[in-house]
């Protein structure tokens, strides 16, 4: 591992979301901002007013929101005004630090690097954009606009524009990279791949665990005994391919033992629920609804193959670090950024194919002990060799060491 960077820097994260919640973009900038701040560095979170706070990491968010007041996942004309709120919060926050205004901007989406680039500029400060997928895909994926819409091609203009105003972009995948280069015609110099990452003393394998509590966990769960346990982590919604799991749940019902699957997310788990009861599954699924980021180890420990089935072709799929880190076995859609993760060591199915991910979770059930065994100990190796958030940490101060020198 690298040294660690030789002054404290004074770093502004604009996040326009609700943080803290509990899945996937969320814990990549808990992640990194909490990893840089135990290295010493200065951290402020500019962000919507709803979410929790986190003991180390300081957040600002507008005034006269109620804080009880959900924000919808993914797009949302509400958040076009919560966007304007958070530009004019972000002078406040930049007096807020000790010893002067920010030495680097680190923007979470494209909303954030929309706002970061506007006062880069004005106050000659470098910006860092963290990108973890399209903005007009993610939009499709969320169904917030159709293929069809007018508004496609200016959103996409809008994009591409955004895209090259960092002094550098912080890409989730090899795949996200190559979006960029090709797609947006943003520069390869300005361009890295960071990939997600986790804290392997956190999310650790079912051996680590007091027997006791997992026991608790699985009485209080209600979840049936002598049936192998598949388990999910994650949002729900189409493009996580929330409905797929549940039709490959109805082919593997006829399996003996069947497997149960333990569903742990949000938002819609009313819906999901009905839907797998006409589908018959009440024996076979249990829904969990949200749980927490601290609880989420001990019930990840429950399982004995995770499961990833999401869809989308431009996003990242960061609950696979979890997973690999609890020693679990995977079974996932064959996407590009699940072979960055998983590479040989995965169970794979066709993309979008119901059909096709059942076969793979019988196979993954079906393999022998040791196989399984195997598999979980090279996954959870790998996180501990590339995939921590201190690999992330060192990444992203050499990423802004650089620029700042290029700038003093």
């Amino acid at each position: 591992m690298r040294q660690h960077a030789t002054r404290s820097l004074r770093i502004l994260a604009i996040a326009p979301t609700g943080f803290f919640a509990d899945y996937g973009c969320h814990v990549r900038i808990r992640g990194q901002m909490g990893a840089l701040a135990a290295r010493g560095h200065h951290i402020r979170i500019v962000t919507y007013p709803s979410g929790r706070d986190v003991d180390e990491l300081t957040t600002l968010r507008p005034p006269f929101w109620p804080r009880g007041r959900t924000m919808p996942v993914g797009s949302s004309r509400r958040k076009l005004l919560l966007d304007a709120w958070l530009a004019a919060l972000l002078p406040v926050a930049a007096r807020r630090f000790p010893a002067g205004r920010p030495d680097i901007i680190h923007a979470y989406l494209h909303e954030g690097a929309l706002l970061g680039a506007l006062v880069s500029r004005a106050w000659r400060v470098p910006l860092v954009f963290d990108y973890q997928g399209s903005l007009s895909e993610e939009m499709m994926d969320h169904r917030f606009l159709s293929a069809s819409s007018p508004l496609l091609p200016s959103l996409r203009r809008l994009e591409r524009w955004i895209n090259r105003q960092p002094q550098a972009i912080l890409a989730s995948s090899a795949q996200a990279t190559r979006q960029l280069i090709d797609g947006s015609k943003v520069s390869p110099q300005r361009v890295s791949t960071l990939p997600d990452t986790v804290d392997p003393a956190q999310f650790r394998p079912r051996a680590e665990w007091p027997a006791e509590q997992l026991a608790a966990l699985r009485h209080r769960l209600d979840l049936p005994t002598g049936r192998p346990l598949l388990v999910y982590l994650g949002l729900l919604a189409p493009y996580q391919g929330t409905e797929l799991l549940l039709q490959a749940m109805q082919r593997l019902a006829r399996r003996d033992p069947a497997p149960h699957c333990l569903i742990m997310g949000f938002p819609d788990v009313d819906h999901y629920r009905k839907l797998a009861h006409e589908m018959g599954l009440d024996q076979h699924v249990t829904f969990t609804g949200a749980v927490s980021y601290e609880e989420a180890p001990l019930h990840l420990a429950l399982g004995d193959v995770a499961v990833a089935p999401k869809v989308s072709a431009t996003e990242g799929s960061g609950k696979l670090l979890p997973y690999m880190a609890a020693g679990l076995p995977i079974a996932a859609f064959d996407t590009p950024v699940h072979g960055e993760y998983l590479g040989d060591l995965g169970f794979y199915a066709r993309l979008g194919d119901a059909k096709s991910l059942a076969g793979t979770l019988e196979r993954a059930l079906s393999a022998g002990a040791d196989e399984k065994a195997r598999r979980g100990w090279l996954l959870r190796a790998r996180v501990i060799e590339r995939y921590t958030w201190q690999h992330a940490a060192s990444d992203i101060e050499d990423r802004y060491r650089s620029l700042l020198s290029g700038v003093s």
